[in-house]
């Protein structure tokens, strides 16, 4: 399976201890304020860079440590302006991240499978890293409110690119979705309680929760005997967190149904706003007479729409079950780079093959994927727009090229605000990187 370096970029820092590196020896190295910087943090950061193929020598760890220094006195000064981030706000970052993710990869079976953890425990890894980075950004946002970039300013920067280094720009593509889920028949549910039923009274009798997991549980923390770790309310499931906080320690839940399927709960322990539990999960099959007729629903709204009937965008407000889309009329949004353009190589190889048959204006036939939670899901897509493959220009991109130039802009008026804030923060570096050439004067004090 090919990662994009996307992917590699946004998951080695969460996820370094399964990935068969030996741990490193760890130390601090740089304290900002109360914030530490450790050696480890730059030696996971200088392995992303090896990953994508990047020379990494002493000056490019050097690099590495200065912009961790500039993200801590963001953080630093975010908490002493009581900047906040919402746990809405940190979960919709999440999942943004794991839709790329399961897109990726091709499922949410597959994902689990590559990392050896369930998509709940891959969420929990990624909450202190979104956490900070909100925080910084907004903080960033702060410091760089009202600045904006002219037209001409966008040619300025423009003409003063060399030719060879013009960004190459692979294919691109705006679409709008209709997602309709299908729905598992009477018989599916009432077989999986039965399922979890008769196991409920097994472990009941004395038989292992965790052996029982490892045989039967139909999510990644099978592999660790069902065990979920400790989580907050606010990353689980509501129904699960429900019945889960209502449990005492050591109990056995009865069947609780969540929007991912059912399960039986352990609670292992407990406090008042964090539970450690493990489960067993199943979810009921669908019947490939459920899938037809979805796709046969489907099928009806896409006539309607080729019909000039009703506008593509009114049929995903009507229609759609997805609740990211459906009141922007469909519109797909790329949850990692931002914006509504999304480059060919980030999809996964079946909607690949869909998406570059399609012409501009054509909606898609139904096809059957999967949702960022792993659902099975039906959709058809509407392509807006494409482009080719192209070198950089200011008529076909010139958003891109304001969005640079606003970049570097941005970035002179923080630098300007570290050089002052440093001389009246608390920093301390280790001596052995006193010989980093930094860009910014005044670390060492």
């Amino acid at each position: 399976m090919r990662i994009s370096s996307i992917l590699l970029l946004l998951l080695t820092a969460c996820l370094m201890d399964i990935s068969g590196q030996a741990r490193i020896i760890d130390e601090v190295v740089a304290i900002v304020g109360d914030k530490k910087i450790l050696f480890s943090d730059i030696e996971k950061n200088a392995l992303q860079l090896l990953q994508q193929g990047d020379e990494v020598t002493e000056q490019t760890r050097c690099s590495i440590l200065e912009s961790m220094l500039i993200q801590k006195l963001l953080l630093n000064q975010a908490e002493v302006d009581s900047i906040e981030v919402t746990e809405s706000e940190v979960n919709g970052e999440i999942e943004g991240r794991m839709r790329y993710f399961v897109n990726i990869f091709g499922s949410e079976q597959k994902l689990e499978e590559y990392f050896q953890k369930s998509t709940i425990e891959i969420r929990q890894d990624l909450q202190d890293e979104i956490r900070e980075l909100i925080l910084s950004r907004k903080m960033r946002g702060n410091i760089t409110e009202g600045l904006s970039v002219t037209p001409s300013e966008v040619r300025s920067y423009f003409r003063s690119l060399p030719p060879d280094s013009l960004p190459y720009i692979n294919a691109e593509v705006e679409f709008n979705q209709i997602l309709i889920y299908p729905k598992s028949s009477d018989q599916a549910i009432a077989d999986v309680r039965e399922k979890l039923l008769t196991i409920r009274e097994r472990i009941l009798n004395g038989e292992s929760f965790v052996t029982l997991a490892v045989v039967h549980s139909e999510d990644g923390s099978s592999m660790k005997g069902g065990d979920l770790g400790w989580m907050a309310k606010t990353d689980l499931d509501p129904e699960y967190a429900k019945a889960a906080f209502a449990m005492k320690k050591g109990s056995i839940s009865k069947i609780v149904e969540s929007s991912f399927g059912f399960h039986i709960i352990q609670c292992l322990d407990k406090t008042e706003d964090r539970i450690h539990t493990r489960h067993i999960f199943m979810k009921p099959k669908i019947s490939p007479e459920e899938k037809s007729f979805t796709i046969g629903r489907l099928d009806s709204i896409v006539r309607i729409v080729r019909l000039d009937s009703m506008k593509f965008e009114m049929a995903a407000l009507r229609f759609s079950q997805d609740k990211d889309t459906r009141l922007s009329g469909g519109q797909s949004v790329n949850p990692i780079r931002g914006g509504i353009r999304w480059q060919m190589d980030e999809f996964e190889p079946r909607e690949y093959e869909i998406i570059n048959k399609l012409k501009i204006g054509e909606i898609s036939d139904p096809y059957e994927s999967v949702d960022n939670q792993g659902r099975p899901v039906f959709k058809v897509i509407w392509l807006k727009n494409r482009t080719n493959p192209h070198v950089g220009n200011l008529k076909e991109d010139y958003n891109l090229f304001k969005e640079r130039a606003m970049y570097i802009k941005e970035n002179e008026k923080v630098n300007e605000w570290v050089a002052d804030k440093i001389k009246i923060t608390y920093i301390r570096i280790s001596d052995k990187y006193e010989k980093c050439a930094f860009r910014i004067s005044g670390w060492y004090k």
